[in-house]
């Protein structure tokens, strides 16, 4: 890109999704993106041996993740030597275990699997709804520590081999360098994290029954944690020795990715699944659980900065479902975008809830399915299952962020990446005319993010502003004339959930 590669220094970032593992290289002195690469091209897999549940092998994101690295190395022709650091993001509130010789004991439990809500509304009640939401800043709901009880009884021979249980960054920052370690944010997406006494919330891990021995030790979300092994350099290509040096789960790494630090920033992605994500500087919390409270990367305990994150996970899982069962083979994302343009708003009286991939905490983590209502066989066409659905998903973002707004979240701009639903017109114009906000679509990933990151502990940037407030602004999208149509569309969805519930 016009530059002498081999006069530079670089940082390395990855993002570890559920669909692919992406790589990034960034330039350290002029923040350029040297290129990006995903592993593979399509999609992992997920297995669900029993309904609602959701698997993955780590050794997966390893794979791919090699390959991914390697692919990078290749297609830049950098030295590996010349990488400053090495930034991880993730997929959140996934569990991984793995015995005393780093072997793992069973398939990931990940995201969006559903199997462990009970578990978690038993422990609400249990210990209380007032400490919990003071303490952890949310129910234990069906987040790490709640999957970690479902193994503990369902699978006790699995539990007992259990070394160390950690997050799917914590596994692949292990495969790395051989260290196993956590972060206090790592913990505080696990519902382990005490936010009233700065330190791992034993009440939680006495309540469970866990062996505190099991969690990592911990380290600063910047910080070295550990150097590239001889065995991670065979499998990668990297260097011996490369700093580790930033782990953030994917939500808050794509808010950094943003440049989204400050109270009333929001952040938002559309990818497998959908997230807003605002952060606040008062240790809040939503009393019904709809909407989750996280540490945030720039958290420290005399300056709190908390993510509050909506996820609704049937966003791109249910488009790419359209696109893989209704479009035409051959038919891309950007056609189905063209001919979804050409029909009116509300789709013509078709209407989706696009609430398919697992339990939904927005709607108190319950399994509604997607639902598509009203079709009329002479009337509607591809096209109109095109818009119908891109509408749904939109509906659904703006339907949780009225609750964000009732928790005091006020935003007038929303910053996305280049790189998922917010691709799409009649989506991101959804959004912004019913909510009000502009949306800044900008050119970044959070693999980037994660590379610029991994700068800020290696010293190459001085602060977190230094490294992530050079991005590009590719498209703006802002409320127009239509609110009154789509207002409308909007209230007929509300009304078609509300009769679901």
């Amino acid at each position: 890109m016009g530059t002498d590669l081999h006069t530079k220094r670089f940082l390395l970032g990855y993002d570890i999704g559920s669909s692919s593992i992406k790589a990034a290289l960034v330039n350290c002195d002029t923040q350029e993106t040297v290129a990006v690469v995903q592993s593979p091209h399509d999609s992992m897999m997920i297995t669900s041996p029993n309904p609602g549940w959701a698997e993955q092998d780590p050794e997966m994101w390893w794979s791919h993740l090699c390959i991914a690295t390697k692919e990078l190395l290749h297609k830049t022709s950098i030295d590996p030597n010349e990488i400053q650091g090495i930034g991880i993001a993730y997929q959140m509130h996934g569990l991984v275990c793995v015995d005393n010789k780093q072997n793992i004991l069973r398939p990931a439990i990940i995201w969006c699997d559903s199997r462990a809500v009970d578990i978690g509304n038993i422990a609400f009640d249990e210990i209380g709804h007032e400490k919990c939401l003071t303490h952890l800043l949310n129910s234990p709901g069906n987040f790490t520590a709640s999957k970690l009880k479902w193994v503990k009884d369902h699978e006790p021979e699995v539990y007992e081999r259990i070394y160390n249980f950690m997050l799917p960054g914590d596994y692949i920052a292990m495969k790395l360098t051989g260290e196993i370690m956590t972060t206090p944010a790592g913990l505080s997406e696990g519902m382990l994290w005490d936010f009233s006494k700065d330190e791992v919330a034993d009440f939680v891990v006495d309540y469970f029954g866990f062996d505190k021995k099991q969690i990592p030790d911990i380290t600063p979300i910047f910080s070295i944690q550990g150097h590239i092994h001889d065995v991670a350099a065979r499998g990668t290509g990297l260097a011996i020795g490369t700093p580790v040096s930033y782990r953030s789960g994917d939500q808050p790494n794509n808010a950094l990715s943003l440049d989204v630090f400050d109270p009333g920033e929001i952040a938002a992605s559309g990818g497998t699944s959908g997230v807003v994500y605002g952060v606040v500087k008062t240790l809040t919390s939503d009393r019904e659980s709809r909407v989750n409270s996280f540490m945030h990367v720039n958290h420290q305990r005399q300056s709190s900065r908390i993510g509050l994150l909506l996820c609704i996970n049937g966003a791109g899982s249910q488009y790419n479902w359209i696109k893989q069962q209704v479009a035409q083979s051959g038919v891309s994302y950007a056609q189905m975008e063209h001919e979804a343009s050409i029909i009116p708003v509300g789709s013509a009286g078709l209407r989706i809830l696009p609430f398919g991939n697992g339990a939904e905490r927005m709607l108190d983590n319950q399994e509604p399915g997607a639902h598509i209502l009203h079709l009329d066989f002479n009337r509607h066409t591809r096209a109109h299952l095109y818009r119908a659905a891109l509408e749904g998903i939109a509906f659904a973002f703006v339907y949780g962020m009225r609750i964000m707004e009732e928790m005091g979240l006020n935003a007038k701009v929303i910053k996305v990446g280049n790189d998922n639903l917010f691709q799409s017109e009649i989506f991101s114009s959804t959004i912004s005319i019913l909510t009000g906000c502009r949306i800044d679509v900008m050119e970044t990933t959070g693999a980037i993010g994660a590379a610029k990151a991994s700068g800020v502990a290696t010293g190459i940037y001085g602060t977190l502003a230094d490294a992530c407030s050079m991005n590009q602004l590719v498209t703006r999208y802002e409320a127009d004339e239509d609110k009154d149509e789509v207002l409308a569309a909007f209230h007929k969805w509300e009304e078609a959930l509300r009769k679901w519930d």
